[in-house]
């Protein structure tokens, strides 16, 4: 727990507030074993289990005032100031409780609708959002549309009322338990490709709706792939405009990013590795002490970046960061830190042989999902140079109809 004793009374009273809430509601972390850093659940049953529990907290929160703190009150929030969510956030470090994926999907769907959204959209979905009366997946990616997202191909033809949907994506986290899903169809093939994109809400359980759980190496099914088979959708759930789903979609990204290189390393890491070093007596070894210096510093710039970030987003102002510098040092970091622990555990650090040789193999196999999940590191790169005014890569012209672009 932080506390600052020179900052203002009435930061100091609200602080006093979440502490004693937190004390109530949730026990102190305890190890690297606790259940709000277990990333990695083999057992279908197991992960349901963790989802139903972040859940639960989620709604804890939400009753309590302290999810969607600077929300609008007829959302759902708070009605609060920036300063009130960085003191939750850091008093709420040390306690064992998570809301787990739901933060991800809350962080990017509740950007895209305050944004983007109508004001009945805003007053039905943002609510149960934040209460995780409703949980969302995200369905962009799609087995030829993952890095260029925006040549995916799931196709929505209007039908009066209603867009009926074909199509399929993959690497859809959690969207076997969603309620909800925000999803990118194709609804104008003669456009270019990032001008016949459209954004609109899906209710999972809309018939025609097929999820099949991806198992991964480790036994994890956390991943889906779900198809659409003539599924209806109401028009009135677009977001934004018709046609012009990409402005939304880059909303969503942009939130995405921010989420995975701030929100989404809250975990102390080097203290973790200093402490690991110290049991095992390596801390005195001047190759790990290097690396712990270094997964320290590296660390300890993330965290500034992404005060920086967060402080002017509560703020209402533009970041002065872009966020997919945020995601690139983050999924940097993260292999850092599982080399680092490797080398401190050695071999034992692939055996599985307890909570310390679990945590490096979960750091290790991790990694991915940062460099990879929401963009590549390489994609990032490309989007950070085009920002920065450098060239595209060589590839069909932006304004090519998407239906006379070769597909593969």
């Amino acid at each position: 727990m932080s506390e600052t004793v020179s900052e203002p009374a009435e930061h100091q009273a609200y602080r006093v507030e979440v502490r004693a809430w937190l004390e109530a509601n949730a026990p102190l972390k305890n190890g690297v074993d606790d259940w709000s850093t277990t990333r990695t659940h083999v057992d279908p049953a197991a992960m349901l289990e963790y989802y139903e529990k972040c859940k639960v907290w989620q709604s804890k929160m939400s009753a309590a005032g302290y999810a969607g703190i600077t929300w609008d009150v007829e959302h759902g929030g708070a009605g609060g100031q920036s300063w009130q969510t960085r003191i939750y956030n850091e008093e709420s470090a040390a306690f064992d409780a998570t809301n787990g994926f739901l933060a991800a999907t809350i962080a990017m769907l509740g950007t895209a609708l305050r944004f983007h959204g109508t004001d009945e959209q805003k007053r039905t979905y943002l609510p149960k959002l934040l209460s995780a009366e409703q949980t969302w997946c995200q369905l962009f990616s799609e087995p030829g549309a993952g890095s260029d997202l925006a040549s995916l191909g799931c196709r929505a033809v209007r039908d009066g009322d209603v867009f009926v949907v074909n199509g399929q994506k993959v690497w859809n986290s959690m969207a076997q338990a969603a309620d909800w899903g925000f999803l990118l169809v194709r609804t104008n093939p003669d456009a270019p490709k990032h001008k016949g994109i459209s954004f609109i809400l899906v209710d999972m359980s809309s018939p025609g709706i097929e999820v099949r759980p991806l198992v991964q190496p480790t036994g994890a099914a956390h991943f889906n792939e779900v198809f659409f088979n003539d599924v209806q959708i109401p028009v009135a759930n677009i977001v934004g405009e018709i046609d012009a789903g990409w402005a939304v979609t880059k909303t969503v990204l942009m939130a995405e990013s921010q989420f995975i290189g701030t929100g989404g390393n809250k975990i102390k890491v080097s203290q973790r590795l200093i402490e690991l070093a110290q049991a095992r007596g390596s801390n005195t070894d001047p190759v790990i002490r290097q690396e712990l210096a270094k997964t320290y510093i590296d660390e300890s710039v993330l965290a500034y970046m992404s005060q920086i970030m967060m402080d002017a987003v509560r703020s209402g102002k533009k970041p002065p960061i872009d966020g997919a510098l945020l995601k690139l040092k983050l999924a940097y970091n993260r292999v850092q830190t599982g080399n680092a622990g490797l080398a401190i555990l050695g071999a034992e650090g692939l055996a599985d042989t307890g909570p310390d040789s679990h945590y490096a193999i979960d750091e290790i196999m991790n990694r991915f999902s940062v460099s990879i999940g929401g963009g590549t590191n390489e994609v990032g790169k490309n989007n950070i140079g085009h920002r920065m005014g450098l060239p595209r890569e060589p590839g069909i012209g932006i304004d090519t109809p998407w239906k006379d672009i070769p597909k593969g």
